[in-house]
């Protein structure tokens, strides 16, 4: 039975589809709404050279910073 891909959550469909593989309208629509809810999301170099690897270091602490704080809360 197919479920209503625009009420469900990326895990619902994301579900859905891994049990329906063959559905190419899932995947299609999982597709879309993954790469709609990345869009905010920040895109880092490839750490391929010591600049790059400096960048995802920075990246990494702020990061783990902001993990701490939240934790902290």
């Amino acid at each position: 039975m197919k479920g209503d891909f625009d009420t469900m959550s990326i895990a619902e469909l994301r579900a859905y589809f891994l049990s329906h593989r063959d559905d190419d309208e899932a995947f299609y629509k999982l597709a879309d709404r993954l790469e709609s809810s990345s869009e905010n999301s920040e895109v880092y170099p490839c750490p391929d050279s010591l600049e790059n690897i400096a960048i995802m270091e920075v990246a990494i602490r702020k990061q783990i910073k902001k993990m701490e704080e939240n934790r902290k809360e």
